[in-house]
């Protein structure tokens, strides 16, 4: 395939946009080469500006789990443009995506809709803080809870080591209140904890990591967070941007049965506009202003154009469950299918799949947590990307992504993807 056209647009590009790209990950800096410039999107397909179609396997990171431009999304969005597209004050689609999603979701009592889910993350911290009137957080490395200052933090050595920023811009003293733990180390999170007593406000994760690979979590790992944050007094944050409405109707704490106490929502609940969530029992989210002395505020929170995408997003999910059936199926398909061609082939891997989510490393070794992520091959990661992308399949730029499943991949579909993965790592 020729990517003449992206190419030239990427350079054109980096004249007014810094790096080129709006999101550092699409700059193919992970991989190497120059990003693929996309003209449009149909059901499972991408269509770049060189008139390239590509299987898809990144799906806007997560949203089109029914497929792009799915027509009663297309449609709501269409409908919804001709009244107006943004005020600014309440209406009704709000309410009834917020009954929804209460509806569909276990142990939540109220929601409040922001517009993305770095914002959502960041919120719920804050909002978990004024709860308990700590300042300190716990999160796990290797998670992504988007780009505020709090969560750009990198591990240090031991078990409670202070985090230090991860990038210029994150203070220290902002760095000093997040305390890094190991994904999948319930112990190391006791230890952190027994040492900060009284000062931990929340334990924020991924329930299903998906910032490093997608890395399952471990049996009774949920489970300790949770009896570990009653012991303790801290609150559970699942961040499930990711995971929400994808793993499940009620996303990660239906699936794996446990409670937590704000979930954090983006992706799946905007049906692909820009959207984000966070949701709690009452007395938590009751905390929030105005009736509550934690602040945020957001003019286009609510917008009714993503509103509109979420509740015909929702209403499909809701009405139809059978589609996580169908998804995981189709998942479990590619995974059995690339498995025998790298064991065919001898090509040491490791694949992590959990529902429509998946991700191959190169690696003899379990992946459980961003120290195992980062031990696996590069060099063969980024062979096997632009492999498939020769190939017409388009997954992450990035070893440290999962991959996102959408319902409208056909058996077809994925039986060329196994057979590209046979033909590319019979060359090695």
């Amino acid at each position: 395939m020729q990517y003449k056209r992206s190419s030239a647009l990427f350079k054109e590009a980096q004249d007014v946009i810094p790096g080129g790209v709006n999101s550092p990950v699409r700059a193919f800096k992970g991989v190497g080469g120059h990003p693929i410039f996309i003209n449009s999107a149909k059901g499972a397909y991408l269509f770049d500006e060189d008139n390239n179609q590509l299987i898809d396997y990144i799906n806007s990171w997560g949203p089109m789990i029914l497929g792009h431009a799915y027509h009663p999304v297309v449609e709501a969005i269409t409908d919804t443009a001709k009244k107006g597209t943004s005020f600014g004050a309440p209406t009704v689609l709000e309410t009834e995506i917020a009954q929804l999603a209460v509806a569909m979701v276990p142990n939540i009592d109220k929601i409040r809709f922001v517009n993305s889910g770095t914002e959502a993350c960041m919120s719920a911290v804050r909002l978990a803080r004024g709860y308990t009137s700590r300042e300190k957080i716990i999160k796990f490395a290797g998670c992504y809870h988007g780009h505020s200052d709090s969560f750009l933090i990198q591990a240090g050595s031991g078990a409670i080591t202070l985090g230090v920023p991860n990038s210029p811009g994150v203070t220290a003293g902002t760095a000093k209140d997040t305390l890094l733990a190991q994904y999948n180390n319930l112990a190391q999170v006791k230890e952190i904890l027994e040492a900060n007593k009284n000062e931990v406000a929340c334990i924020i994760i991924e329930p299903v990591a998906g910032n490093m690979g997608c890395i399952p979590p471990a049996p009774g790992f949920l489970e300790g967070l949770r009896a570990l944050c009653d012991e303790h007094g801290a609150l559970l944050i699942f961040d499930e941007v990711m995971t929400g409405f994808r793993l499940a109707k009620g996303g990660a704490q239906e699936l794996f049965n446990i409670k937590a106490d704000i979930i954090t929502f983006g992706k799946v609940i905007g049906g692909g506009l820009p959207v984000g969530a966070f949701a709690g029992r009452a007395e938590i989210m009751d905390y929030l202003a105005p009736i509550g002395p934690v602040y945020q505020a957001g003019t286009l929170s609510g917008n009714p154009l993503a509103m509109a995408a979420g509740i015909t997003m929702l209403k499909e999910l809701n009405d139809n469950p059978d589609v996580f059936t169908a998804i995981n199926k189709k998942t479990e398909r590619l995974h059995l299918g690339m498995e025998a061609e790298l064991k065919k082939h001898n090509i040491p891997h490791t694949i992590n799949r959990v529902g429509s989510m998946i991700s191959v490393h190169f690696s003899d070794d379990p992946v459980v947590d961003f120290a195992s992520a980062a031990a696996a091959s590069g060099e063969r990661f980024n062979l096997f990307f632009h492999g498939l992308l020769a190939e017409g399949i388009y997954i992450a730029p990035s070893a440290f992504e999962t991959w996102f499943i959408s319902n409208a991949l056909t058996d077809a579909d994925i039986d060329k993807t196994i057979t590209a993965v046979g033909k590319i790592v019979a060359a090695w």
